[in-house]
Order: C-alpha cells, then structure tokens, then sequence
C-alpha cells in the first residue's frame, strides 16, 4: 500500500491543472507546477542569487520543459542507465539534438526518379542492376537542422545509370551522409554532386567503398560544401579500388569554407588508368585541412592534377603520405597550388615511393612545405618554385601575418569605439547552433560525461561509429577535458543550476547575467546610442558562457581576469531608431592569446600589446557583479 505522503506527491504530479503560485521573485509572481524543472530553477536561483529572477528572464526559455510527470520518470530511466530504449520519447520530450534512427529502405525504384523535398533516408540496395537512367536529388534535405542520410549499395552493378545530387542539403545545420558501397561494378555512366551542402554548418560526408571494381563511372564534385563551416569535412576511403578508367573531378569544392576537412584514404587504389583533377579546390576558405594517405597506392598510368589548389586561402594544412606508391606510369601535376594570402603547411612524405615511371611536376607552387625522401627523384621537375620551401629535413613554421580577411568584419573591434555615435560593422551574431533545452540536474548529474565514456554516451545517444554525432561529443568533451589557459577557470555545464553554481563560485551571490537582446544589426553597419559601463567601468571579473554542439544544451563556461563589460543601445545608423541593447566584453589582457589569433589579424598588433573586444552574441551570456 501507498503510504499517506507518497499518494500527495503522485497527486501533486499528476494532476497537470493543479498550479501554485511561487512567491519572492520580484514583482512578477509565476504560477507554476512546484515539480517541474523551470520551478526547479526559480527556487534555486532565489535560494542562491541575492537578485531574485523574473517570469521574463532568458535563462528560464533554457530551462528543460519537461513536465513533472516526464522528468521523473527520465530521472528514474537515467538512475537505472534505460534512456537509451526510450530515446525518441526522451528527445522529443526533453528538446534535445538527436539523430533519427534510420530503418533500411529496400525500395528498389526501377523507373527514373527525381526526389524532391525529401530528407532522412537509407537508401539501401538502391538502383542494384538499373540499366541507363537517371537519379536525381533536388532540394533534398534542404533547410533543415538534422540530416542523416545513407546511401547503402547504391546504382551497384548498374550500366549506364546517372545519379544526380543538386541542391542537396543546402543551408542544414548538422548534416552526417554515408555513401557506401556506391556505384560498385558499374559500367558507365556518372554521378554528378551540384550545389551540394551550401552553407552548411558542420557537414560530415563519408565516401567508403565508393566506385570500387567500376568501369568509366566518373563523378563530379561542382559547388560541393560552398560556404561550409566547420565540421568532419569529407572523408573518400577506399574510393575507386580496382576502377578502370574512373574520372573523378573535384571542381569549385569547398569554396570559401570555414575549417573544412577532407581525407582521401586508399583512393584510387589499384585503379586503372583513373584521372582524378582537383581544380578551386579550397578557393577563398580559411584553414582547409586535407590528408591523402595511401592514394593511388599500386595503380596503372593514373593522372592526377591539381590546379588552382587552395588558392587565395588563409593557412591551412594538407598532407601527402604514401602518395602512388610502387604505382607504374602515374603523373600527377601541382599547378598554381597553395597560393595561399597567409600560407599553410604541406607535408610530402613517401611521395612516389617504389613507383615506375612517375612524371611529377610542381609550378607556381606555395611555400612552407617539406618534402621527405622525395626531393632527389627522377621524373620530378620544380617550375616557379616559391622561396620558403625546403627539403628532407625542413621545419615549417606558420604563415605570414597578413590581414586576415576572413575575421568577419566587426567580430572583433577596440575598446575605442565603444562610444555613442560610433559607426561600425556588426558580425552576424546569430546563433547557428540547434535548439536545445538544458538537462534537469537530476537527470544530467546521471549521465556519464568523459571521453573514456563515449562507448556509453554513444549507446544512449544511438550514435554509430565514426558519425557525426560522435565526433560532435568527443569535441566538446574533449574540450570540456582541456586544460585550463593561464588565468582562466572553466567548466561545462548542462544545467541551469551547474550555471549557476560555477558563476556564483567565482563571482559571489550579487551578480547579474546579461545577452545581447536580440540579432537587429547584424552583418551590417550600426550606430553605437548610449553606452553604460558594468560597475561603473572598471576592470572587473567576468563569467562568460558559451554553447557547445553536444546533444543537451551545454555551455562553456569561463572566467578570465581583466576585462570590462559594457552595455550599449544599438541604432539603425540611418533612421537613428534604436533596434538593440547590445552586450560586449573588452579582455584587457591577451598577453596569453595565440599571435594567430583572428582579432590580431583583423586589427593587427600582437599577443599583450592591444585590448580585444567583442559582442556576446545571440544565446551566450556573460556574468558579472551586480551594480547594485
């Protein structure tokens, strides 16, 4: 039998009508069930904080909006490490960032399709046999904030088939596609990728197995990740195996990205008479980073060109290892390669080795690259050859310190200008990160949070290996695990009462937490109104939280010495009306700042010598003392 006090508080969770009024926060009383999370925080930031919250606050739009009812049976789920069985109900009910579950389509499609407005799919067995046609992909998966997709033995032993991507997944959020087994033994035929992944914001696209045993089957890469920002890249393993006379172009890919990654891993290999071009391939992007190990190891009178190759770019890195080893008759060609505003690092080791007949030529190639056991080959001619390169033994150091244009304008600006009627740019301050909610405490505070766990984080989370969701935790963990820099302290947290619990840590129990009000102004020029320095100008202590991509919401938390924090009314410059209340942090000291880092390149100076200072943008925040 129920004792008396167990029957009231199942009473108390299930009747949802019942409300009761919460008293002590401030003028605006909230009416709320006293067992949910949001009730939850109310109470402890009244208990914790000598500012009592209002209804209104931004922090409470955070809080996890599960019901009473929701968040103890999670709690009682996570207590008992069951979330994982339940995960569907659990991220819908929580407000989480969580990847469907794919089921396998068999659907064999035998007539020409044209998908359009179409997302979340495992293709599997796809196109198997098809002979002539052709397959195309428009508008697929566009706009939206998760996609997975798989493409499992597609067009496999196909004659003549086309498959066409265009407008694929553009402007997503978190895109994580599989292409495996595609195209395997086919003869003929193409596949195009168009306009594929534009302004993306963490792509992660996996080719493995891709074109293996084919015959001419060639595949084009035009406008592909354009405008991308961060996240895995691309990876080609085991791209075109034991193809015959497979063209593969890679043309305008990657243009203007941010942090884009690609690894060509046992590309090519054993191939036939391949011919693979890599042209505006990282134009105009900012530290592009490509691996290619183990490409066209063994393979027959290939042709590789690079033209145009990271052109234009700031810094970044490729590496070149086991590149057309013991291959006979190969010919790769670097033409107009790393051409870079502020050069990056290229690392050639084991290029060529045991090869027969290999013609390599290198003109109107970038410096600061090393060569490894290759720069006393035969077949190698070096044409307008940049000063800076070395050979066998060099030691690369980074690139120049040149203004670097791809610090958005604005991102970062002096102290000075933060005055009223200054005219400057804003940066697009507009969070780009998924809608989440913060875990209720109970529920977080049983959760495993560790790399060393990530086998179990990606057991509850259904994350598969090597997926984006993966690689999207072990970032933040690892961050989250990082060292602390000289004079700051920090702490992730998932919770609103963690949040609090650190801020009030470094700060004491009178402080404030501020955001800029809202995104009016930004990628666009504004006027400064009135300005108002926190306490009362003074170099002061600061926490500042920033979110991570992580499947709950969490922020980065930190606080560094020496900074100012400012208020200030943001203006239409032109009609003079007001459209914002800004916040923006001035760091006094960056002594212990990298000299690569972008506010130097964007404002010049180095590491100690000049305050930095920038906006809290749309979802960060920062705390400090309170004025009053």
């Amino acid at each position: 039998m129920l004792n008396l006090w167990t029957f009231i508080f199942l009473c108390f969770l299930h009747l949802s009508s019942f409300n009761v009024v919460l008293g002590g926060v401030g003028d605006s009383l909230v009416s709320e069930n006293p067992f949910t999370p949001k009730a939850s925080v109310i109470r402890y930031w009244n208990k914790e904080i000598r500012r009592e919250i209002t209804k209104t606050h931004f922090l409470l739009s955070k809080v996890s909006p599960l019901t009473a009812v929701d968040s103890a049976s999670f709690s009682k789920l996570a207590a008992q490490n069951d979330l994982a069985s339940h995960l569907p109900s659990f991220c819908s009910s929580a407000k989480l960032f969580c990847f469907p579950d794919l089921s396998p389509s068999l659907e064999k499609h035998p007539k020409d399709e044209r998908f359009a407005v179409y997302s979340n799919m495992n293709f599997s067995n796809y196109g198997t046999d098809r002979l002539a046609g052709v397959d195309s992909f428009k508008k697929y998966s566009e706009d939206s904030n998760i996609v997975v997709d798989s493409f499992h033995r597609y067009s496999r032993d196909s004659t003549g088939h086309k498959e066409q991507f265009a407008n694929y997944a553009s402007e997503g959020n978190v895109v994580d596609q599989n292409f495996h087994s595609y195209a395997a033994s086919a003869t003929g035929g193409s596949g195009n990728f168009n306009n594929y992944n534009r302004e993306v914001n963490n792509p992660n696209l996996r080719f493995s197995s891709y074109g293996d045993d084919s015959n001419g089957h060639g595949q084009t890469f035009t406008q592909y990740t354009e405008n991308a920002n961060a996240g895995n890249g691309q990876s080609f393993s085991s791209y075109g195996k034991n193809g015959d006379g497979v063209p593969n172009d890679f043309s305008s890919y990657g243009k203007g990205a941010n942090v884009i990654g690609s690894g060509f891993s046992g590309y090519g290999e054993a191939a036939n008479g391949a011919n693979d071009s890599f042209t505006s391939y990282g134009f105009d992007s900012n530290a592009p980073q490509n691996t290619f190990k183990s490409y066209g190891d063994g393979g027959n009178a290939a042709v590789n060109t690079f033209s145009s190759y990271r052109d234009q770019s700031n810094v970044g890195d490729d590496s070149f290892q086991s590149y057309a080893k013991n291959s006979n008759g190969e010919k790769v060609d670097f033409s107009n390669y790393g051409q870079s505003f502020n050069e990056g690092t290229d690392k050639f080791t084991g290029y060529g080795q045991g090869a027969v007949g290999q013609s390599i030529g290198f003109k109107i190639y970038g410096r600061n690259s090393t060569f490894k056991d290759y720069a006393k080959k035969e077949g190698i001619v070096f044409g307008r050859y940049n000063n800076g390169s070395s050979f066998e033994t060099a030691q690369v150091k980074g690139g120049s310190s040149a203004v670097n244009k791809w610090v958005e304008p604005g991102k970062f600006f002096r102290e000075k200008l933060l005055k009223q009627g200054t005219v400057m740019p804003m940066p697009d301050i507009k969070d780009k990160m998924p809608v989440r909610s913060f875990l209720p405490r109970t529920i977080v505070s049983k959760l495993p949070f560790s790399s060393s766990k990530i086998g179990e984080l990606k057991r509850i989370f259904h994350a598969g290996d090597n997926s984006t969701l993966e690689t999207v935790m072990l970032d933040a963990l690892k961050e989250c695990e990082r060292a602390p820099s000289p004079g700051e302290t920090k702490r992730c947290v998932g919770s609103a009462e963690d949040m609090i619990d650190f801020a009030t840590s470094v700060l004491g129990r009178n402080v404030e937490v501020r955001t800029t009000e809202n995104v009016k102004g930004s990628k666009q020029n504004i006027k400064i109104g009135s300005v108002k320095g926190i306490n009362g100008g003074k170099v002061t202590k600061s926490v500042s939280c920033h979110q991570s991509l992580y499947p709950y919401l969490l922020y980065y938390c930190h606080s560094v010495p020496e900074v100012r924090v400012y208020e200030a009314d943001i203006l239409d410059p032109k009609s003079l009306e007001k459209i914002n209340h800004g916040v923006a942090i001035c760091h006094l000291d960056t002594s212990s700042w990298s000299s690569n880092h972008g506010a130097f390149m964007a404002l010049g100076s180095g590491p100690g010598r000049i305050e930095v200072c920038h906006w809290i943008f749309e979802n960060d925040m920062t705390w400090t003392i309170s004025d009053s």
